[in-house]
């Protein structure tokens, strides 16, 4: 079956350019990446499952005064790590986003001062993108016309960011917040059902370091039992050098 519509280039016999058809349209769409939301959402629960179980085997290992003390730990692990995580977050995308704003604000000033300058290096960025030199000409002093689309391609192409999507701090330092508090309190649930040892803590925790692992694979390139077993790895890892930890240091406390 061949297509007998137009390039883009050509459009058709009334000169209005071709468009789109309804098909490609609906299967060609993307998830947000510049959001701000999924790598503190992702690393928070992960961070929150992990420090919590390790913390909680750790007490385990190291002392034999009751489970009220794992819960208190456990308890006290999730309200700081939470809000630590949130606070941390906060920081680090409000100074990006800043950041951002302040290299923009140097791109518009250098636009209004030597205007002729930039647009003569924005159709260098065309030129070694592949475009023919004439049309890299014409396609920079078009953008050039407005200042503020010049401003904006000129961000895209030197800064890699787009103005207008620029992360945000709240949404990072809710989504770190709630992501590492539900992680952290998988570890505590069996002490807080009435467990009396680190066993079901253990098989919970496992579990979902597993499935945290493997619902990840679904917005990256890997299988998901290989993203599930590396987490599970890395997870089961941290929490038996914590216990042995406490098993030694425990004793002597």
């Amino acid at each position: 079956m061949t297509d007998d519509r137009t390039s883009a280039s050509e459009g058709d016999s009334s000169g209005s350019p071709p468009e789109v058809s309804a098909e490609h349209h609906g299967d060609h769409t993307h998830r947000d990446v510049n959001g701000g939301w999924l790598r503190p959402a992702v690393f928070g629960a992960m961070d929150g499952l992990v420090s919590n179980f390790a913390l909680i085997a750790g007490m385990d290992g190291g002392t034999e005064s009751g489970s009220q003390f794992i819960v208190l730990a456990g308890l006290a692990g999730l309200a700081a790590g939470a809000f630590s995580m949130a606070a941390g977050e906060y920081t680090s995308v409000a100074s990006q986003r800043e950041l951002a704003r302040a290299e923009i604000e140097v791109e518009r000033k250098e636009i209004q001062r030597h205007p002729l300058d930039e647009e003569i290096e924005l159709a260098e960025t065309y030129r070694a993108k592949g475009l023919d030199p004439d049309l890299a000409s014409k396609v920079a002093k078009q953008f050039h016309t407005d200042p503020d689309q010049a401003l904006e391609e000129h961000v895209r192409e030197e800064l890699g960011i787009d103005p207008h999507d620029l992360p945000n701090p709240m949404l990072a330092a809710a989504s770190s917040f709630i992501c590492f508090a539900v992680g952290a309190f998988i570890p505590l649930l069996p002490y807080l059902l009435g467990a009396g040892n680190v066993v079901p803590a253990l098989v919970l925790s496992l579990t979902a370091l597993f499935v945290c692992g493997a619902v990840v694979s679904r917005v990256t390139t890997r299988s998901w039992w290989y993203s599930g077993l590396r987490q599970l790895i890395l997870g089961g890892l941290a929490a038996a050098l914590t216990y042995f930890v406490g098993t030694l240091v425990g004793p002597s406390i």
